[in-house]
């Protein structure tokens, strides 16, 4: 687990790794499944494909409805940038072009199953964030570190019920 930027505009990463024992075509069934996400976090409440879409394909679209204590209740939708099936699926949220932020997931084969990673980035796109940040500028970097802790916990569980369901 690590995570880098201290910035909004420096767009911090954050990237969490787990090893599964299964193979990368098993994982893959769980992290192209984004109507399953909701149940894996708790802030994610619903996904729900758009334009007649049923699973990730480059260029497919998705809102998330998404509740933080802190932040609210919203909703973005996210275009799949990246899809290659066994390998890699990755999303960017709002704009594509000028994302709020960028998940992707990747699988590597490795030791008899697969590593799993989830990594994140923030912006460079506007977010809800940026609007805590716009009313506290001196603390901007606290908001920025506390939100990819709170990113690390979530990819952190998410990683582990993926391992949890392809294991079983």
């Amino acid at each position: 687990m690590e995570w880098t930027g201290a910035r909004y505009a420096d767009k911090p990463t954050v990237e969490v790794r787990i090893w599964v024992d299964a193979p990368p075509e098993r994982v893959w069934e769980f992290v192209s499944d984004v109507e399953l996400m909701p149940e894996m976090s708790d802030e994610l409440q619903t996904v729900e494909w758009l334009d007649g879409a049923t699973r990730p394909a480059l260029g497919a679209r998705f809102i998330g409805r998404s509740r933080h204590a802190a932040l609210g209740e919203w909703a973005t939708t996210s275009h799949i940038v990246e899809c290659e099936p066994g390998r890699v699926l990755a999303w960017a949220v709002q704009d594509p072009a000028q994302p709020s932020a960028i998940w992707r997931f990747r699988l590597e084969p490795r030791d008899g199953g697969t590593e799993l990673s989830q990594w994140m980035q923030m912006g460079p796109g506007r977010s809800g964030l940026c609007s805590a940040i716009d009313r506290m500028p001196d603390k901007e970097q606290k908001i920025v570190f506390v939100r990819m802790r709170e990113f690390e916990r979530s990819m952190t569980v998410t990683l582990a019920h993926i391992k949890t369901l392809a294991e079983a």
